[in-house]
């Protein structure tokens, strides 16, 4: 990467934030500076100041970035001796923390005007080119992100090369607000949060309750056809099997406290599900004939997250993983991971995601395992992924300590990339718990296990679909299929006729037996994004027929009722994320 490289967007999200720091320390010339890194989409800077920074404040602060690109200063890099870097941070504590855990002789800064920075950038040539940038809002954090340490303030701020990027990006973001699932999902009736009561617990509504129905009863569907088998397992155990499994060593910090039951026996609420699979499959001795077993579980789990990182039903302390384990022989990984990579495009596609980025991640310095091992399990995840012809970026030393993995991150309607599926090979828990079967020369041989899930979470995927949607789910997912609206209570018998056929063919209906105008009841449906509304009359009943509008279209077709229960069973039927009566 070149220093000073103009075409660089890193470089001028960099250079962005050290504007930005730049125009705080001339309003606010005793506020101590922090670091100004580049990020996704823009930049931040943490500044250390006993005042909270106002939103009159960002405006300021806006303006003289504003004076500091028109003066389009040079931007320099420069290299002191550590004697002469001390003097010039002589004033920022924060810095010269950062100075001391450096072990170069000299040290770079950059240079823009009568501002300088300890930085190892890389920088744009001069703060002119950062002429498109927004500043988004203020947040806490804590220096070097740890809570014992000093409280900061971060001030962060978007950036783009062209104003049009700019541009449609604040439109994306105001597009997100407005698909928010922590406000769509309450005022839709699908779930709430009870913060009181438990903070990041979740409460499934009638409605949500119906759409985690669907989405359960699909992916247990593939699942049976696909040759697993369903577990159900406890959500309690003695202490002792996540002291045995490792867990208690790597995620004690995210584990509740254990609980003191009878007979000295601690028990803790499990925060993975796979120890309990591996008991399962010791009750048993097994044969190579056997390979490869799937088993797959809707598991509820229970992690302690801080209530910092707690969103919605995003990031949660009680969520269900779609879980599975493949226990196989090494000759099996890559058909194996070949046909959890199908099955997953393949729901997924169905909830309307078919735009992915995938990460091969390999093995890192601290793993568990042979090298051979870890070379013949990564060669058989990237072989999976060439031959399904899928494009996949090479994340080296990122895989996990137990084996290497495939992540799969989907691209909604907003190109917003989110982290549901992985696939994970394991060289640690079969180890551990010595798990082995009787192989073709009649001897014990350890078998290889594949973790893997296709939603990641439940709740998760649940936000993800709400604000995919905007809480428009397609005909198949959506609570309440059809709302049936009767034009005067004369008429309440033949939409209770018509709904009960709906019901009969299996569509979830409901008629609006409400006082309200039609308008009026249309105008609710509409709000509760109800896909199909039907209206009936003198002549819809005199005829067996449906007037049926759908949402947001707002044309209306009349269809006789056989007809509409048909065609609206066979597009359930097909999981069509589209209507087309």
């Amino acid at each position: 990467m070149n220093e000073n490289s103009d075409n660089n967007l890193e470089a001028l999200r960099h250079t962005a934030s050290h504007i930005l720091a730049q125009a705080v320390k001339r309003l606010y010339p005793d506020t101590k500076l922090c670091i100004g890194p580049a990020i996704e989409n823009g930049f931040y800077y943490d500044f250390f100041r006993n005042e909270p920074f106002t939103p009159q404040d960002l405006e300021n602060i806006t303006s003289e970035m504003k004076n500091i690109v028109k003066e389009n200063l040079p931007v320099e890099r420069v290299e002191y001796d550590r004697k002469k870097a001390e003097e010039i941070l002589k004033n920022e504590p924060f810095k010269l923390e950062i100075l001391s855990e450096i072990q170069d002789e000299k040290v770079s800064f950059y240079k823009q005007g009568e501002f300088i920075d300890l930085c190892a950038g890389p920088h744009v040539s001069s703060t002119g080119k950062v002429k498109h940038f927004k500043l988004t809002g203020v947040s806490s954090a804590y220096w070097r992100g740890d809570e014992k340490r000093e409280s900061l303030q971060r001030i962060y701020g978007v950036c783009f090369p062209e104003k049009e990027q700019l541009d449609q990006y604040l439109l994306t973001v105001e597009e997100a607000k407005k698909r928010d699932h922590r406000i769509l999902g309450p005022s839709l009736g699908l779930f709430s949060l009870q913060p009181d009561f438990g903070p990041g617990l979740v409460y499934w509504h009638p409605a949500g309750a119906t759409v985690r129905k669907i989405i359960e009863d699909f992916w247990r569907e593939i699942h049976l056809e696909r040759g697993y088998q369903l577990l159900y397992t406890p959500h309690i155990a003695s202490i002792s099997l996540w002291e045995k499994s490792g867990h208690l060593s790597f995620y004690r910090e995210n584990m509740y406290p254990p609980m003191n039951m009878e007979q000295g026996i601690s028990y803790q609420l499990k925060p993975m599900n796979c120890p309990f699979h591996i008991l399962i499959y010791q009750t048993t001795l097994h044969s190579y004939k056997e390979f490869p077993i799937r088993w797959a579980e809707l598991g509820t789990v229970y992690r302690y997250e801080k209530d910092g990182v707690l969103h919605g039903v995003l990031r949660v302390r009680g969520f269900t993983q779609d879980d599975a384990h493949i226990f196989c022989r090494p000759d099996q990984i890559e058909s194996e991971v070949m046909e959890v990579l199908d099955l997953v495009m393949f729901f997924l596609s169905k909830f309307g995601f078919t735009e992915y980025e995938i990460y091969l991640s390999t093995r890192p310095d601290k793993f568990v395992g042979s090298v051979e091992n870890w070379e013949k399990a990564t060669q058989a995840l990237e072989n999976a992924l060439k031959k399904k012809n899928l494009d996949y970026q090479v994340d080296p030393g990122e895989g996990v300590f137990y084996g290497p993995k495939i992540d799969l991150k989907i691209r909604d309607c907003l190109k917003r990339t989110w982290q549901c599926s992985t696939i994970q090979v394991d060289f640690n828990i079969p180890e551990r718990f010595g798990l082995k079967y009787v192989n073709q020369e009649n001897k014990f041989e350890r078998p290889i296990m594949i973790h893997r899930a296709v939603m990641g979470s439940l709740e998760r995927f649940f936000g993800i679909l709400i604000e995919h949607y905007s809480g428009n789910f397609p005909l198949w997912l959506a609570p309440v299929q059809v709302k049936i609206l009767t034009i005067a209570d004369r008429f309440i018998p033949y939409g209770q006729q018509v709904a009960q056929l709906c019901r009969e063919n299996k569509i979830r209906a409901g008629v609006d037996v409400s006082q309200e105008s039609l308008n009026k009841k249309i105008h609710m449906a509409e709000n509760e994004k109800i896909p199909v509304i039907v209206i009936v009359g003198e002549k819809e009943q005199s005829t067996g027929t449906v007037a049926v509008r759908l949402h947001k279209k707002g044309r209306k077709t009349v269809l006789p009722l056989e007809d509409f229960v048909r065609n609206l069973k066979e597009i359930d039927r097909n999981k069509s994320t589209e209507i087309d009566l």
